[in-house]
Parts: structure tokens; sequence; C-alpha cells
């Protein structure tokens, strides 16, 4: 598959990172999807970096950093591009106020938009009984957590899970579960790590699994991924800024 534009953009307040910052990380996440992401998933990209108030390259997807939330709302970032495109968002000034290594999140939610643009693919796992379990394609969730991270060239990134972790037939420690080798099972989460799932037949609709197994109700970052996942389609809004201006 061709890789993806992918248009990385400062777009935080300028107390939050500088262009340097945000520039400096670029090659590691460009290293990590081209070595250790696009030979599992399939799914590469070119990265470029677009400085504060720079217009990003035209038909390319973007992975927006702001400080957070309400800031998102603020710049005008939606659900998608401009060109109703794939749209990711690292809320830096929350991760780095919650002690979160931002470049960690950045990687994270780089790698859960290849892996599933249009917030739509999963897995159907069998629970036997008429009941069922549909996993979300958020592969950096099961092992998100800081301390399951690994280091590019300085950088701190996310680990993130393989294909066969959806993969109910594979056996304990059969194959390779996820990038770091931390994971042993099919669908295990790590400690601080987690999955969003939707129970069949139900209507309480998405859930989170953590801990052992237990049912969160899904209380997602407004204007994020796990937001977005509940939103009706005919309701995801496209970006309104204007770079360059």
């Amino acid at each position: 598959m061709r890789p993806v534009e992918v248009s990385i953009i400062n777009a935080c307040g300028p107390d939050t990172l500088s262009d340097s910052d945000i520039r400096a990380i670029v090659p590691a996440l460009q290293k990590q999807v081209e070595r250790d992401f696009a030979p599992v998933w399939g799914r590469s990209a070119h990265l470029s970096f677009v400085p504060k108030n720079k217009q990003p390259k035209p038909s390319s997807w973007w992975l927006a950093i702001l400080n957070d939330s309400k800031y998102a709302g603020i710049t005008g970032y939606h659900d998608l591009t401009t060109e109703r495109l794939p749209l990711g968002k690292v809320f830096a000034a929350t991760m780095i106020e919650h002690g979160v290594e931002w470049t960690v999140t950045a990687s994270h939610e780089l790698l859960e938009m290849l892996a599933d643009p249009d917030l739509s693919l999963g897995a159907l796992l069998d629970r036997g009984g008429s009941k069922s379990r549909f996993y979300c394609y958020e592969v950096c969730d099961p092992c998100e957590d800081d301390s399951q991270s690994y280091k590019i060239d300085g950088v701190r990134i996310s680990d993130f899970v393989h294909p066969t972790w959806f993969e109910s037939f594979r056996r304990r420690g059969g194959v390779r579960f996820d990038q770091c080798r931390l994971i042993d099972r099919p669908f295990k989460f790590l400690r601080g790590g987690c999955a969003l799932v939707r129970e069949l037949p139900s209507r309480r609709g998405l859930l989170q699994l953590r801990g052992e197994g237990n049912h969160f109700r899904l209380t997602p970052l407004p204007g994020g991924r796990r937001s977005r996942r509940g939103l009706p389609r005919d309701r995801w809004m496209p970006s309104t800024i204007k770079f360059g201006r």
C-alpha cells in the first residue's frame, strides 16, 4: 500500500511546545512507522512537520498537536481535516499536566490513525451463548502506559499490538502479540492499558475494559478518537481553521 501523507502540525499555545520541540520527534515517529509498524500492519506514512501558522500539504492527513480539548474547539479543529480526511489530535498540555509523556501520546495517536483511519474496524470475539464482544482497532490501548513504551533515537514512543492480538485462535506465547513482547496472549491488556469494546447483544454503547476485565462506561475526552466513535457520522465536523494567515 502506498504511504499516506501525514502532516504533524504545531497548533499548541505559545507556552506548551515550540516548533523545535515537535520537529525533533518527527524522525523517530517516521522510523517507528517504517521500521516497526508498516511491516506488521501493512500501512505506512510519510510524515511532514508543519510549523506554527503554516499550511499543511494538500490532501494530507493531520496529526495536530494542541494544548487541550477546549483549545481544540477554539481553534476550529473538529473531526476531519478541511478536506474531510483523517485527523488525529494530541492534547499536549493535558498530557504534560498529568505527567504523561506527550511523545508517547503522539506516537499512540499516529499509529491508531493509520491502523483504523475511519474508526470502523475491529474483531468480533464469540463468547458463547449467543454473546459476542466487538474489540475496536485501538492498537495502542492495551499497552498504552508510559512504562510499556520504548525509545527510538532517544524519543519515547508507544508500544502497539500486532494483528495477532485480535486472533482468538493464537496460543499463549505462540507468536508475538505486541512490539515490545510484553503481552503473551490475544485480547490481554497490561496494567494501565485497556480495550475499547461493544458487547453484543447490548444497547449500552462503547465500554472500556480495565483491570481484570471489569467494564467501565466510556467517558472520552471531547474531540478525541474515543469520543468520535460514539458520534453519528453525520455529526462529524470538518476543520475550519485556515493555516498560514
